[in-house]
Parts: C-alpha cells; sequence; structure tokens
C-alpha cells in the first residue's frame, strides 16, 4: 500500500508567531509546511516548493498578498495553487477584495483554527477536481 502525497502549504505572513503556530498545527493536520515572512520570499518559496495552497497574509513588507495573488493568478505555472487569504483589515474590505485578486476563500483575524483548516480542505479538494 502506498502511502497518499502529503499536501503541501505555504504559511506567508510577516508575524512569526502567526507562521510558526500556522505551520505546528497544520502539520499535526497532515501537511507540509513551509514559511515565507515577506511577499518576494513568498513568491520564492512558491516557485521552489509548488505548494498545493499558500495561506497569505495581505499587510506584508514587499509585495503585499494582494500582489502576490495577482501575480501567482498571471503565471499558467501557478494558477492551480489554492489562495486562502488572511487578514485584519477587517471582514468587509477581505470579502470584496480577496475575489478581485483571484483568492479561492478568505478568513479574517483572529480566527478559529477550525474555520481555516475547513477553508484549505475546501479549496484544495476544489482546485484538485
Amino acid at each position: 500500500m502506498t502511502e497518499a502525497r502529503k499536501h503541501v502549504v505555504l504559511v506567508a505572513d510577516d508575524d512569526p508567531e502567526i507562521r510558526s503556530l500556522l505551520s505546528i498545527r497544520l502539520k499535526k493536520a497532515g501537511y507540509e509546511v513551509f514559511d515565507a515572512g515577506d511577499g518576494d520570499q513568498t513568491l520564492e518559496r512558491i516557485r521552489q516548493q509548488k505548494p498545493d495552497l499558500v495561506v497569505l497574509d495581505v499587510m506584508m513588507p514587499g509585495k503585499n498578498g494582494w500582489e502576490v495573488a495577482k501575480e501567482l493568478r498571471r503565471d499558467d505555472e501557478f494558477k492551480d495553487i489554492g489562495i486562502v487569504m488572511l487578514t485584519a483589515i477587517g471582514e468587509r474590505i477581505n470579502e470584496m477584495t480577496s475575489p478581485l485578486y483571484g483568492a479561492d476563500a478568505f478568513i479574517d483575524k483572529p480566527f478559529e483554527f477550525s474555520n481555516l483548516e475547513q477553508k484549505i480542505r475546501e479549496v484544495i479538494e476544489k482546485r484538485q477536481s
């Protein structure tokens, strides 16, 4: 019996505590996890690791999350990567803006990990069908 491939998730957030918390929780949930602390590093890690999904903070140094999402959606090589925006900018702004940049889903800070994990599962399933 072969083991199913672990889904790869990139956590991109400029807050090291959030990156660490999410990385630990997602690894426990069975994901292979990488992280990045700014927009440019996020794009570099995406090119290296080819994740199934990116949890993307909006407010990051360098390129912000929306710029990263827009760049991913312009590149055919990365069109299948799921994007979940994670931000504290406000629910209404997130709800209106995230889809404009190609995000599959969004979740507002503060958040319940179970809600984020559910969105991650839904986006990966949708992107792979």
